[in-house]
């Protein structure tokens, strides 16, 4: 069975002055979207993807949709790697799809669409932006909650 998926990445208190955006597409074909300078305060993004479920498992597909079965997840482009000219970061920001079951997707369709939001740190120990995947990862709850 499939779901499309909404969902809303909220990146709270990033550095200001670095871009962010959403990468779609993988390896070396690929594109930033949705792309914002933070000014300091709370960063949205929002996504859609699929999720593919079976009696096993639940698999996510979707342009924005990284990495290998079971390890899925969506990656944050910063500075650099957002296509900021002369930007002091080049990171990236996995936001993981683990999390997200079977219930949730049940529990929270609405009109045959799921609305998940999660909220990370945007600014990382170094004082820098937050990247690599974040610990803890605080998980998906159903928009609005």
């Amino acid at each position: 069975m499939k779901h499309e998926i909404e969902l809303r990445i909220m990146l709270d208190a990033p550095p200001t002055g670095v871009l962010f955006g959403v990468q779609q597409g993988k390896g070396s074909i690929y594109q930033i979207t949705q792309k914002q300078l933070s000014n300091g305060g709370m960063l949205v993004f929002d996504c859609t993807i699929t999720a593919i479920a079976t009696e096993e498992s639940i698999d996510f597909k979707g342009e924005v949709v990284q990495g290998k079965r079971g390890e899925r997840f969506i990656y944050i482009s910063i500075g650099s790697m957002a296509g900021q000219l002369n930007a002091t970061w080049s990171r990236r920001l996995k936001i993981p799809l683990t999390g997200i079951s079977m219930e949730m997707m049940e529990a929270n369709q609405k009109n045959k669409k799921v609305a998940l939001q999660t909220t990370v740190a945007g600014t990382a120990k170094d004082g820098g932006p937050n990247c690599a995947t974040p610990k803890p990862f605080m998980g998906w709850q159903a928009m609005g909650s």
